[in-house]
């Protein structure tokens, strides 16, 4: 199989989670800003695409060089290999972006790859300038950074984060693939209690069980690869059967998610029920302030409201409040609260042990970190 220079794309501060899953499937990596590169066949793409739980996209990197005039654009994009990749038919969109580059026309950029690649394909399939485009989508970007261009072809489509459990969602939900995130970097065992107080649609919850039953997020959707002619039939189907039989069937769970709206736990239980996790969560309607338990060494993620409006900022600010004061009482806990409000820990009433930097989408937020003192149990004689 031929093997392509790849690029799994991230959101800006996950690299080093993408990086580590991608080191946990085999690969080597090189960690850069908003995305990792890796090398691989198409097994290696598809594999990708159906397991990566925090990246966005995993892409072929067809081509880099830099590029100064629009004559030496136009030049190496048509000396790239695209009829190894694009058949006739092909349909292929043409993106772009440019920054900090003497080629700052984004249309013009995207116009004149375009005028390349056609010129390329037309002439080696014969047909005199026209393309029908009437086949499968190979959705091509050209991205330009202080003159270097990269011209790559997107082999997922829709966003990794569209896991296809999702039914319904609230006001302001959090991708899947943030949720993800968020719960890798609490290092939560599966063998401990898991709570989301304020859990809206359920994603916190649904990816933690995703994650402790290793069940691939990708198993139930389809990739843009999957319809080009050149993968192999049955392939993913294959991959998506080896990742069937990874499930962890065997482990008991304790995860909970708790909302204070009745109408967003519905929609919980719907979309838990869809990734086939419903089981594994105990969904109830719960206020913050209302939280209590017994156990012990357990972790709390919330992603609460933020209060981006003047309006909602005071409601908001109490809610943090009453997280402090009841999370005061579970030494043993670990707390995770993600939030845009640059001053949670004067609500909160104490300093975060860790405060990590990420993006919710264009939204700069900080994930607020509380290590608890995790407690050993009691030895049991014999």
């Amino acid at each position: 199989m031929q093997e392509f220079r790849l690029i799994a794309t991230c959101a800006s501060g996950m690299e080093a989670l993408v990086g580590r899953e991608l080191r946990d499937l085999g690969y080597q990596t090189q960690v850069e800003n908003g995305r990792v590169r890796f090398n691989g066949t198409i097994e290696d793409i598809l594999r990708a695409n159906i397991w990566l739980r925090t990246a966005d996209r995993i892409k072929i990197i067809v081509g880099e060089f830099n590029a100064y005039t629009f004559d030496e654009l136009f030049e190496k994009t048509l000396a790239l290999p695209w009829d190894q990749l694009l058949p006739m038919d092909a349909e292929f969109p043409v993106e772009g972006k440019s920054r900090n580059s003497k080629l700052h026309s984004v249309p013009d950029v995207q116009s004149i790859v375009k005028k390349a690649i056609v010129n390329q394909l037309a002439a080696t399939y014969h047909r005199n300038g026209h393309l029908p485009e009437t086949g499968a989508l190979f959705p091509l970007e050209v991205a330009i950074n202080k003159d270097k261009v990269m011209l790559t072809l997107d082999t997922t489509g829709s966003s990794l984060f569209k896991r296809g459990y999702r039914l319904e969602k609230g006001g302001a939900p959090l991708k899947e693939n943030m949720a993800a995130a968020l719960v890798l970097l609490a290092k939560w065992y599966s063998d401990n209690p898991f709570v989301d107080p304020v859990c809206g649609s359920g994603t916190i919850p649904i990816e933690a069980a995703l994650l402790a039953r290793n069940i691939a997020p990708g198993i139930k959707r389809a990739f843009a690869c999957e319809k080009w002619d050149w993968v192999p039939a049955g392939l993913s189907q294959d991959l998506r059967d080896d990742a069937k039989s990874k499930i962890n069937h065997d482990i008991e769970l304790d995860i909970s998610g708790y909302d204070i709206d009745g109408k967003m736990i519905d929609i919980a239980r719907l979309n838990a029920q869809e990734a086939g996790v419903l089981h594994d969560i105990n969904f109830k309607q719960l206020a913050v302030k209302d939280f209590t338990t017994d156990k012990v060494n357990g972790v709390i993620i919330a992603n609460p409201p933020y209060g981006e409006r003047l309006s909602d900022r005071d409601t908001v600010r109490i809610l943090y409040r009453q997280m402090g004061q009841v999370y005061a009482k579970l030494p043993s806990w670990s707390k995770y609260i993600l939030t845009s409000d640059l001053e949670f820990e004067d609500y909160f009433g104490k300093k975060a042990t860790k405060r990590r930097k990420l993006y919710n989408g264009a939204l700069r937020t900080d994930y607020f970190q509380y290590w608890g003192k995790r407690i050993r149990p009691a030895r049991t004689s014999d």
